[in-house]
């Protein structure tokens, strides 16, 4: 049987062309998604919410202990220079109380006066 020569070149992309339609049916099997996400969820807005209160507790909780702490640091340094001048004071009766941060004076134990 003799072919002619635009059979031959049908048979030769026959592959060609069944390579080319199950690719395509197979494209369509395959749908591909592409998801844009911009971060900006749910679940990102309440952990972020829940770490801006975490993070406004600690603050406040930080801002206690370093006013606290600053209370204490003047406290001392009153009682410091309390017992500088109590200790320095012509006032030869006046004594300084350990116990209790106090200038007393000797013969009544009331505070004494400093000038």
């Amino acid at each position: 049987m003799k072919t002619m020569p635009h059979q031959r070149l049908n048979r030769g992309m026959l592959p060609v062309v069944l390579l080319v339609f199950s690719t395509a049916a197979g494209a369509a099997d395959r749908t591909q998604h592409i998801i844009i996400d911009s971060g900006d969820n749910a679940m990102s807005r309440e952990q972020a919410r829940e770490s801006r209160e975490q993070w406004d507790g600690t603050r406040r909780l930080r801002n206690k202990i370093n006013n606290r702490a600053e209370k204490d640091f003047d406290k001392y340094d009153r009682t410091v220079d309390l017992q500088d001048r109590c200790v320095n004071s012509d006032n030869i009766n006046a004594y300084w109380e350990p116990n209790n941060g106090r200038c007393l004076d000797r013969r009544t134990g009331r505070p004494a006066m400093m000038p």
